[in-house]
């Protein structure tokens, strides 16, 4: 079985706690990803889009083999500014995203003394980030096309060329979180070996 994603909106004070959007929970030492991009001959770090943060506590009655961690913090961040409708310097379409497009990382405890909301902000200090939503999970086929972790890829040309990989977090398009990936499905996948060794910067994307 994988492990569904159900997005909502919601009152309830997230921080620490499983979201899509919003900001992310982070560790002092754990540094926001960027990208390097080139402009007009200049090359400087532009942001990744922050996507969601999973409280590995919450999935942890829908992992029994225990392919995941199950406790501590699991972020994904990708380039995916394009797929929201804004402008970005990262124009990625289908196949293989480029090195340093996505990025996930993993704090492996959850300290609500220490951990700081990362935000970002323009030059007037306004949010440059979606309204963070809460995350719903539930049990779905391990195949299923929506968005979920673990699992198959739902797509079999992902399936059949990334034999050896595992599929950590699929995203399908949804109108609540406004990502349009024109029926494509984003797949961000990791080696089982690089995964029990905390590789996760070697995880790549696929759409």
């Amino acid at each position: 079985m994988a492990i569904k994603l159900t997005l909502q909106q919601t009152e309830r004070i997230l921080f620490c706690g499983s979201k899509w959007w919003g900001d992310p929970d982070m560790p002092e030492n754990m540094q926001y990803p960027t990208m390097q991009v080139t402009e007009d001959g200049e090359t400087f770090d532009y942001p990744l889009t922050f996507i969601c943060q999973i409280n590995c506590e919450d999935i942890a009655p829908y992992d029994p083999e225990g392919r995941l961690p199950h406790e501590g913090m699991l972020y994904f961040f990708a380039a995916v500014d394009r797929w929201l409708g804004y402008d970005s310097p990262s124009e990625n379409g289908a196949g293989e995203w480029p090195k340093g497009t996505v990025m996930v990382k993993y704090a492996k405890s959850i300290n609500f003394e220490t951990f700081q909301t990362c935000m970002l902000v323009d030059d007037d200090d306004q949010a440059l980030t979606d309204r963070e939503l809460e995350i719903v999970f539930s049990e779905c086929e391990e195949d299923a096309d929506c968005t979920k972790l673990l699992g198959l890829p739902s797509r079999e040309t992902v399936r059949s060329q990334y034999t050896d990989m595992l599929n950590l977090l699929q995203i399908a398009s949804d109108k609540i979180s406004g990502l349009d990936f024109e029926n494509q499905v984003l797949n961000i996948m990791i080696k089982e070996s690089d995964l029990g060794f905390g590789n996760w910067k070697r995880s790549k994307a696929f759409l």
